[in-house]
């Protein structure tokens, strides 16, 4: 897989490729405040802490393009054994596969483990448009020579979706809920914008989780220590039982992300008496919130949405972020100021039969997910203009 100037090859895992040319191709640009989601940092964690590993089916083998021997571009790539992690859903496509006698796992994967956050995914350190079709060329060959079934780019930017497309990859789109900043001053400022009856909410929701006793705490840099993650890593083990019975992350990838990238880190603890019974993982850079995980010891009215939603906007506001991503899911955050927006996504699909069902069936699903948005969008709870 080699062109005139570039040649492609795979690396095992984040540590073969090296934070400095890592991040070169994933920030070129940035000085500080940088998108957490594409450093080097946060793969390694994911990586050396066994929550993305072969053992839980997220076998690295990043692409990585050179020229002369130096990194110019980079694929975070995973040779997936099932599609869970990931938070744009094929199982139907692999149980339709499967039934007609096909093969579907293994499949690869480009995204963030465990992270449904849009942001890069085709990292170039120069001549972008180059590389990035380099990347895409090289990265169908790869289907073929690891004999999977098919490519998935989750959760990338408008952008590199469209030039993903203008290669032959099929286009999906979904939808998140994300909080804008319109230069608030305060929480109060925010609700100012809402309905009565909306604000009215709100300010109720917020109230009874203060009168049970209840503050907050924010914890970032040098100030969370093992045992703030400790007290947070129980209550995501909590969550993830109930939701998905085996937790993703380990214990050791909170102490990792924790000694090496904590300063994009926004952990709120909630405390009664001194000690914490809730928590939220948030990580900030490129003037964003992004929430991550989150979990509770106890169940207290209104405690989910004020640990995870209520919290991230103060801090947005207090810090001038500009957006706040609540994560994957989510039509009750619309009523709490988070609008709908569209997430993207690329596929590639070896297999002629099935990649012309896939294809039928995004069309159909684009359009339906279009017109949720904009009901959605309808049903969003700032005051109507006259």
């Amino acid at each position: 897989m080699t062109s005139a100037r570039l040649t492609a090859r795979l690396a095992g895992s984040a540590a073969e490729i090296g934070a400095a040319a890592w991040n070169a191709c994933a920030n070129p640009d940035c000085v500080a405040d940088c998108h957490p989601f594409t450093r080097h940092e946060f793969f390694l964690a994911l990586e050396e802490s066994g929550s993305a590993c072969a053992r839980t089916g997220w076998q690295p083998c990043h692409l990585v393009l050179e020229r002369a021997g130096a990194i110019q571009g980079l694929l975070p790539l995973y040779l997936k054994s099932h599609s869970l992690g990931e938070y744009v859903f094929d199982h139907g496509w692999a149980d339709a596969f499967e039934r007609a006698g096909g093969t579907y796992y293994p499949k690869l994967q480009t995204s963030v483990p465990f992270t449904p956050v849009t942001g890069p995914r085709l990292l170039a350190a120069s001549d972008r448009e180059e590389t990035w079709q380099a990347l895409l060329s090289a990265a169908s060959c790869v289907v073929g020579r690891l004999d999977a079934s098919s490519l998935h780019i989750t959760f990338m930017t408008e952008t590199e979706c469209a030039a993903a497309t203008a290669c032959g990859f099929l286009q999906r789109t979904g939808q998140q809920f994300h909080w804008e900043n319109k230069g608030y001053s305060s929480f109060d400022d925010f609700l100012g914008e809402l309905s009565s009856s909306r604000r009215k909410n709100l300010r109720k929701e917020r109230a009874a989780v203060r009168e049970a006793g209840i503050s907050f705490q924010w914890l970032s840099g040098g100030d969370i220590t093992e045992a703030h993650w400790d007290a947070f890593f129980n209550f995501y083990l909590e969550t993830g039982s109930q939701k998905w019975g085996n937790p993703y992350l380990t214990r050791e990838f909170f102490s990792r992300v924790g000694a090496t990238m904590a300063e994009s880190v926004l952990l709120v603890l909630g405390l009664r008496n001194g000690r914490a019974i809730a928590g939220a993982l948030n990580f900030f850079g490129d003037g964003v919130l992004f929430g991550r995980n989150w979990g509770a010891g106890e169940f207290v009215p209104f405690l989910h949405f004020e640990t995870c939603y209520y919290q991230a906007i103060d801090f947005a506001i207090a810090k001038g972020l500009r957006k706040v991503e609540a994560g994957a899911q989510g039509p009750h955050k619309l009523l709490r100021g988070y609008t709908p927006v569209p997430t993207r996504s690329a596929h590639f699909i070896a297999h002629p039969g099935l990649r012309r069902a896939v294809a039928a069936y995004l069309t159909e699903e684009r359009e339906a997910v279009a017109d949720e948005m904009a009901e959605l969008a309808d049903l969003a709870p700032f005051r109507k203009e006259n």
